[in-house]
């Protein structure tokens, strides 16, 4: 099974939009290999590590591998640009060599830039989030070690819109998380389209690696839109009947790169209002799928279904005006008291654990499954 890693990007004080193209490194599982190329196997079979995006330190872990948040926006600046080639240069077999002979090349393709999809009145739900999807994929999984756009979670709906624009307007690469807030972007406009988190953290020969992808749900079925190095780990259409279809889906599609499904956490229903102040709701529900049986799994996906439901009835809060004074307080809460975060007994999680030891986790001589 080949994988292609660490493509090339151009050169110059900050990058614009880079290409990854297929050739790059090409390695068979079969096939031995140095000790460097094992290390970048076990790197580029790593799987997305989203959920520890809250962490304020300098670096996150990408499938056990370190990656570079961009925190100064864009253009890049020059200290976040070195930074970026001294980690190409860590985790790419050909080191340093590979950055020197890029950032040499004067004479760089150019390389075209997707548009945003835009639509008949008379396209139907499913062809338009298959053209967004491909808009997606389009814009091509961020394999450079160095996220362009941070995204903080704890951020109000208004501020994640202004970044999905922004990803719209600059054309790079991005990572499953960012894939996720601008599929909500591009979905504000079809209220018939319901959005919601959806993610996954798997485990692979001892290790744990996670994954984010934004579950959509309108006229009865359920689908999903993403990015990632796995084709049937992203985009589903829709035509999953039950959320428990649409997660088994997954499910099996993990099993295919040897990866075991432990826990899934869903989100609420996100507004469609591009300017609500308010958060998403990430995980309400927490389950333990390999401590929960078939039944028990599908009866708390049935309950989260529901709560999501009932959510859509409840009138959203407008935004607050700009002119609004700041020792006003929310009718709700206290003069000055800041905006509720969701606590932890705001969540669902599943419930009657079982303990018991896991299935016996595939070790595929030691190489860690990206996907």
């Amino acid at each position: 099974m080949p994988v292609s890693c660490c493509g090339t990007v151009h050169h110059g004080s900050s990058p614009r939009r880079i290409t990854h193209k297929k050739p790059g490194i090409r390695t068979c599982l079969s096939q031995p290999c140095s000790s460097v190329g094992l290390r970048m196997l076990r790197s580029a079979f790593s799987l997305e590590g989203v959920e520890e995006q809250e962490d304020e330190g300098e670096d996150l872990r990408d499938g056990g591998i370190p990656f570079i948040i961009n925190r100064g926006g864009l253009p890049i600046n020059q200290e976040t640009w070195e930074q970026m080639w001294r980690h190409v240069g860590r985790i790419h077999p050909d080191g340093e060599a590979v950055s020197r002979r890029i950032r040499g090349t004067g004479d760089l393709p150019k390389i075209p830039v997707p548009s945003v999809p835009t639509f008949q009145p008379n396209s139907s739900i499913p062809q338009r989030l298959e053209d967004m999807q491909r808009y997606i994929r389009d814009l091509q999984y961020n394999h450079t070690g160095t996220q362009f756009f941070e995204i903080k979670k704890s951020r109000p709906l208004t501020a994640l819109m202004d970044i999905a624009k922004e990803m719209t307007r600059e054309s790079l690469p991005i990572k499953c998380l960012e894939a996720v807030i601008l599929g909500i972007y591009l979905t504000n406009s079809m209220p018939a389209v319901e959005r919601f988190p959806l993610s996954f953290k798997t485990q692979f020969s001892g290790s744990h690696f996670c994954h984010i992808v934004l579950g959509v749900h309108s006229g009865g079925r359920f689908g999903a839109l993403g990015i990632s190095r796995r084709e049937d780990l992203m985009y589903k259409p829709l035509e999953y009947k039950t959320l428990t279809d649409l997660l088994q889906e997954f499910q099996v599609a993990y099993r295919r790169y040897w990866h075991t499904l432990c826990k899934v956490k869903i989100g609420h229903y996100v507004s469609h209002d591009p300017h609500s102040v308010e958060q998403i709701e990430w995980k309400h529900s927490v389950l333990d799928v390999d401590k929960l049986s078939k039944e028990e799994l599908r009866k708390e996906l049935e309950r989260h279904t529901r709560d999501m439901r009932l959510k859509i009835g409840k009138a959203v809060p407008p935004s607050p005006s700009k002119d609004r004074k700041k020792d006003m307080g929310s009718p709700l809460r206290n003069p000055g008291s800041p905006m509720r975060k969701n606590s932890q007994s705001d969540r669902r999680s599943s419930v009657e654990k079982r303990s018991g030891p896991a299935g016996p986790t595939a070790d595929v001589n030691g190489y860690q499954i990206r996907v």
